[in-house]
């Protein structure tokens, strides 16, 4: 095999797959493995934690690991567990309706502090100055992408807002 072929280029500046299906399959590959060990569901658990059972609940609870049978071990902020056993079949309705299939049948709580500590909800920022609204704006005039310009702008009073 000659190098070219085996850095995915032909003759002539022609684009072989080459590597890239080997990636595109590793996902096939390991995917049957990590989920017989529950490693798969309780890692897009604990990254997408607040989105799937909503800010309220995911600023009492973290997901500490999954045992055999379904059985999702939550850790619970000290105060939180009478509430959360009394949600615990929306928790399960809601991470069994994420994952599209049966993968939690029972929680298990357990009392403790939290890995994460509980964010506060955020002061709001201040209003820009007029003179910092318009050296924003200067500084953003020479983007051309309306939208990359308005996604930036609201960056900007975002961290200018928040600096005293």
């Amino acid at each position: 095999m000659d190098e070219a072929r085996l850095a995915g280029t032909g003759g002539g500046g022609e684009r072989r797959p080459g590597f890239r299906a080997a990636g595109a399959n590793v996902a096939k590959i390991v995917g049957p493995i990590v989920g017989r060990h529950g490693g798969g569901v309780l890692s897009r658990l604990k990254t997408e934690w607040a989105a799937i059972i909503g800010p309220e609940l995911a600023a009492a609870t973290w997901p500490e690991a999954m045992a055999r049978g379904g059985t999702l071990k939550l850790r619970v902020a000290p105060g939180k567990a009478l509430e959360v056993q009394h949600r615990a079949p929306l928790v399960i309705e809601r991470v069994n309706l994420f994952f599209g299939r049966e993968a939690v049948t029972r929680l298990a709580l357990v009392q403790g502090p939290l890995p994460l500590p509980i964010t506060a909800a955020r002061a709001t920022d201040r209003p820009l100055s007029t003179d910092e609204a318009a050296a924003l704006d200067h500084q953003l005039a020479e983007i051309a992408s309306p939208e990359l310009r308005a996604a930036l702008a609201g960056f900007g009073r975002r961290i200018i807002g928040a600096a005293e």
